[in-house]
């Protein structure tokens, strides 16, 4: 987890595409609104993960979205419960059912309808204020934090020297 985290910033910091973190960040909020226990989860992080998108985000991101969760789920149960039982789609869900495995996307549940329908809402605002705040991270918090005496002195920690050294061993090996 702590390696997530320090490829993160690092992604943050260099010149790695703001797109990818942007793109990683949006599909997390998608995979994280998601209730995790069913085939329609499964398959959209397959996706994802075949996507050119920073993993580091993608992973810390998803955990981050499934913890505040919990806070929307009344709403998801309601919206999802209005898309369910909108008139003109009924019988649209209903031939959708019939198709063999669909059933084990559990789209039919109000909250799993709810939170994919609003995850999707906000995927491209998500997009647009990732890239925005990345934009605004290297311009003027980046250069402030390397000058930290703080950020300096954790530098210098034992541990984070050896998750460095461990690191550049792993990337060696990789080479080869």
């Amino acid at each position: 987890m702590l390696s997530f985290i320090i490829k993160l910033f690092k992604s943050l910091n260099n010149n790695s595409h703001p797109g990818e973190i942007a793109h990683a960040v949006s599909c997390a909020l998608l995979l994280g609104f998601l209730p995790k226990n069913n085939l329609l989860w499964a398959i959209i992080f397959v996706f994802c993960s075949f996507l050119r998108i920073n993993k580091a985000a993608y992973g810390i991101m998803i955990i981050f979205f499934s913890i505040l969760t919990p806070l929307f789920d009344n709403f998801f149960d309601y919206f999802g419960y209005k898309i369910l039982t909108f008139v003109p789609l009924e019988n649209f869900f209903a031939k959708i059912l019939d198709i063999p495995f669909v059933a084990f996307t559990n789209f039919n549940n109000s909250v799993v309808m709810g939170s994919l329908i609003f995850g999707i809402i906000l995927y491209f605002p998500m997009y647009i204020l990732t890239r925005l705040f990345i934009n605004f991270w290297r311009k003027n918090i980046a250069s402030k934090l390397l000058n930290l005496k703080f950020y300096k002195a954790l530098l210098k920690l034992p541990i984070v020297q050896k998750i460095s050294n461990l690191k550049e061993k792993v990337g060696e090996i990789k080479q080869w």
